[in-house]
């Protein structure tokens, strides 16, 4: 069974940075493209970063210059670095086989907020 768990979610104020973390049982995520998405309250979960197995990345228009994403094959981790997060940016956060594959599983949580 293929399993995606993020993790590193928190609160922060805007402005700050958090670094979430990917890690998978039951796939290679070094062969695979990983999607980052959210999902904010009542609204549709997007697409916001993805990271192809030649670490070629795409990143929504929406976050671009603030989030980037980058993996490391040694310890079978994708990462999305969040950098100036604004409120907007609250949501709850999930990494997932592009396009969205397995499981969505239970995300992480991350509160931006004065």
């Amino acid at each position: 069974q293929v399993r995606l768990v993020p993790s590193g979610g928190g609160s922060v104020q805007p402005g700050g940075s958090l670094r979430l973390s990917c890690k998978a049982s039951g796939i290679a995520l070094k062969f695979n493209t990983v999607g980052w998405y959210r999902q904010a309250p009542d609204k549709q979960r997007e697409l916001v970063a993805r990271i192809d197995p030649d670490d070629n990345t795409n990143i929504a228009d929406s976050v671009k210059g603030r989030f980037t994403t980058s993996r490391e094959n040694d310890r079978a981790t994708v990462y999305l670095h969040m950098n100036n997060l604004k409120p907007e940016d609250t949501a709850l956060y999930f990494c997932n086989i592009y396009p969205g594959l397995y499981d969505w599983g239970q995300g992480t949580q991350v509160n931006v907020a004065a």
